[in-house]
């Protein structure tokens, strides 16, 4: 059972693990399926996350993931934060947006499309997925007050914003009166610490609640792959296979040792760790199966020491030794 805690210094309370649902109407998974779907979204809620993390964008066709999500949510959606995104490229089915994916127009249909999707009156969390350089951020945040304003959306978010971005947007809201963002959803874990340059302090200053997504490095931070050795059917064998050339396996090896020493798993420490940093509210981690949802659930349970975080610091330094995502 996970914890919970406060989205920022916003009022939104949400669970300290949440589930990724990028996964939900994705080929080849067992929630490729309604039925699979329904299964891992229940077996969450009864794990006590709160917090469902989409995007209109994911699914097999844009909005499929939202879809499935409304569908599987049926009956228990005041029990639940709904966080979606917009922003990204839809493919044609939001109509012609001329890249301007942060205008008025846009943002109107945007969030109109996503409600029928979710089958739902609100969004809890709407999250402007990445940045548009074309369109004023006084015009996105004008609009998006308006979307509160009309009881469509409860809190605001972003993703995927650098440091000057962030402050961009807060100073920009409180000049026009404008609803605040809440929220910064980041690529963020113990390989990848870019985040910590600019982005939870600038989260920190303003009051942000930081959503670290790919929390276990696309699996590497789990202990099933080894130099040479990687699991059948497993996500690097297919994609990012890169990410398997540049590992520092001898790294990864002390990490299995730490994790070991400590009686807990790799993905244990990695949720933890995350989870301890003063700027993160909730993690989002992905889940097909129920095992994962109940795993990835009790994660957050390990309580690191300043001595662990310190030697955890020395292991994955803020600046790594490889350039693993560059």
């Amino acid at each position: 059972m996970t914890a919970y805690r406060q989205l920022g210094t916003s009022g939104l309370t949400v669970s300290v693990v949440g589930l990724g649902c990028n996964n939900l109407g994705r080929s080849g998974t067992a929630t490729e399926t309604q039925t699979g779907t329904n299964t891992v979204i229940g077996a969450a809620i009864d794990e006590g996350i709160t917090l469902f993390d989409v995007a209109d964008t994911y699914g097999k066709t844009p909005g499929l993931s939202e879809e499935m999500l409304g569908k599987a949510l049926t009956g228990r959606r005041d029990d639940v934060i709904v966080a979606t995104k917009f922003g990204m490229d839809m493919k044609g089915a939001n109509g012609q947006d001329w890249d301007r994916r942060g205008s008025r127009r846009y943002i109107v249909k945007a969030v109109e499309a996503s409600l029928r999707r979710l089958n739902t009156d609100w969004i809890d969390l709407y999250q402007f997925h990445t940045p548009d350089l074309l369109t004023p951020i006084d015009e996105t945040l004008s609009a998006l007050d308006d979307v509160v304003k009309a009881g469509k959306v409860r809190y605001i978010g972003h993703s995927n914003r650098a440091g000057w971005q962030i402050a961009e947007a807060e100073f920009t809201a409180r000049a026009g009166g404008y609803t605040r963002f809440v929220s910064a959803q980041n690529h963020y874990n113990l390989l990848d610490r870019r985040a910590e340059l600019e982005v939870t302090p600038a989260a920190e200053a303003y009051g942000l609640g930081v959503l670290p997504y790919f929390p276990l490095a696309n699996g590497l931070l789990t202990g099933k792959y080894s130099a040479g050795s990687a699991p059948a059917g497993s996500r690097l064998t297919h994609s990012r296979q890169n990410l398997l050339d540049r590992a520092d396996w001898e790294q990864l090896a002390q990490f299995g040792r730490f994790a070991r020493e400590r009686g807990r798993s790799e993905v244990e420490i990695a949720f933890s760790w995350l989870a301890a940093q003063p700027s993160v509210s909730s993690v989002i981690a992905g889940a097909t199966t129920l095992e994962q949802v109940k795993a990835n659930a009790a994660a957050v349970s390990w309580v690191p020491t300043p001595e662990d975080l310190s030697e955890l610091n020395e292991l994955f330094p803020r600046t790594p030794k490889v350039a693993l995502f560059s």
